[in-house]
């Protein structure tokens, strides 16, 4: 048997992070066992659709490296791969479970079922359908059908016995007909509500493993009772559990929880996004944290997915995000981080150079800002500053440090880290004081931070001789 898997999104906005999971573990699945991973572009809910949300799907699967075999610009033959333009195809198959006794025509108005709804609300029952079209005779139902009268096909639920089936997650799982209502499958505009049309694409489309949250655990039922009245053979299911914040409480669309689009505008790498999305609820076992997408390819397998809620902890990925972005080549680094510099930086600075002190110092691209702020103009600073217990240095020395480095830094020809470095350690040793009585008024004339992307030598080569000696002529002014 060839492994089949599907991801089918409804174009409703972005890509949450639960889909983003999904979308993961079926492509990992269809690559580990050789299959083939399909893209279906799930949209007959026409109220729900966002206009450009087919276009975020199709570039963050690309950005993540999820290359499917099929797709609605791939034909594997088993097309179209957009619902909408399948709709066709449903009513046939509603139609031929009607016959096959698996469904029935339900001519019930609005105004009724408001009324159902009604009452159960006021007895505070749960509200389902009472089945007052169940068992219509045959010839009443053709008369209705051909005097126009709208309707819907519901799905006819045993009333009787359990339903049974085992998730690959977990385990057995048992459901009593009697809670399974008599769910709508065509409504009355002609069109298939989901829990029919992904039974039928499906099918049709030979898919072999159905990957979704656990939410799904008691509906899936409904969807075996489909592939039996049909004759099918039913798919392997692996529901997934479920994505918690770190306070509590379901991560959620719904809600405004963070999608792949949000993180990565937060300067997160896609490589270390799926690497992180991939832990939450699945482990090989072992230590092992850092995978590339090869490695998961070759590692995953549903067994190890838990069935314990996965828990979102951001830092946790901050910290994957800083190991991704140390283990880049120094170029991709600097080409990840020239839009930060476009962004807050106007001086003629060396970036190279800069980029080597960030790589080690960022765990997101996009902390580059508050790093580097200070190169584009001095920030404002109490001359408390100045004053560090540990580098022994006050308001009177820090003034004296200054004045004596200011000529040395002036009189300088070659402005290298080399040149710097050895001018201001001669300085040192002449004036016989430990480093940190020049380094920490140097620094802090020039940053007017306590930490910065470098040392005082680094930011003096990186500013340039020009700023470098307004910098500290400042620093004096403020002192004296």
């Amino acid at each position: 048997m060839t492994v089949r898997t599907r991801f089918a999104p409804s174009p409703t906005g972005y890509m949450h992070i639960g889909n983003l999971r999904t979308a993961l573990y079926e492509y990992l699945i269809a690559r580990h066992y050789g299959g083939q991973f399909v893209l279906r572009i799930e949209d007959t809910d026409q109220a729900r659709f966002v206009e450009g949300a087919v276009d975020v799907i199709y570039k963050t699967l690309a950005m993540c490296g999820l290359d499917y075999d099929e797709g609605p610009d791939k034909d594997g033959g088993y097309g179209p791969y957009i619902q909408s333009q399948r709709k066709g195809i449903y009513l046939e198959y509603a139609k031929q479970l009607v016959e096959l006794g698996g469904a029935y025509y339900c001519f019930c108005s609005k105004e009724r079922l408001e009324e159902i709804h009604a009452k159960a609300q006021e007895a505070g029952e749960v509200c389902s359908y009472d089945g007052a079209c169940r068992d219509l005779p045959k010839e009443e139902v053709q008369r209705r059908l051909d005097n126009g009268e709208s309707y819907v096909i519901r799905q006819r639920m045993p009333k009787e016995g359990t339903s049974t089936y085992t998730d690959l997650v977990y385990g057995e799982i048992n459901v009593d007909h009697a809670t399974l209502e008599d769910q709508i499958l065509i409504k009355s505009d002609g069109l298939p509500t989901y829990n029919f049309a992904n039974v039928i694409d499906d099918h049709l489309m030979n898919i072999t493993h159905i990957v979704r949250g656990c939410e799904y655990l008691s509906s899936t039922p409904k969807y075996n009772l489909l592939y039996d009245s049909f004759g099918w053979d039913r798919p392997q299911y692996i529901h997934l559990p479920l994505i918690m914040k770190e306070g509590g409480g379901k991560l959620s669309k719904r809600d405004g929880d963070a999608s792949f689009e949000d993180f990565y505008e937060k300067g997160f790498l896609p490589e270390a996004i799926i690497n992180f999305v991939a832990l939450l609820g699945w482990s090989e076992g072992g230590e092992k944290e850092i995978y590339s997408l090869d490695d998961l390819i070759k590692a995953f397998s549903p067994e190890g997915i838990n069935n314990s809620p996965a828990v979102f902890d951001v830092t946790k990925l901050r910290w994957m995000n800083g190991e991704y972005i140390k283990a880049l080549s120094p170029e991709k680094f600097h080409e990840l981080a020239l839009p930060r510099y476009e962004k807050c930086l106007t001086r003629n600075l060396n970036l190279e150079r800069l980029s080597s002190l960030l790589q080690t110092r960022v765990s997101t691209i996009n902390e580059i800002d508050e790093l580097v702020d200070f190169l584009e103009n001095t920030l404002e600073y109490d001359v408390s500053m100045y004053e560090h217990k540990k580098m022994k240095t006050n308001l009177e020395n820090s003034l004296d440090a200054l004045k004596r480095l200011y000529p040395v830094l002036e009189a300088m020809e070659s402005w290298t880290e080399e040149a710097i470095h050895e001018n201001v350690f001669k300085l040192i040793e002449e004036m016989g004081v430990k480093n940190g009585i020049i380094f920490w008024p140097m620094r802090t004339a020039l940053s007017g931070k306590q930490s910065t992307p470098g040392g005082a030598i680094e930011i003096a080569y990186i500013l340039g001789k020009e700023e470098t000696l307004r910098r500290i002529n400042e620093g004096i002014a403020k002192l004296s």
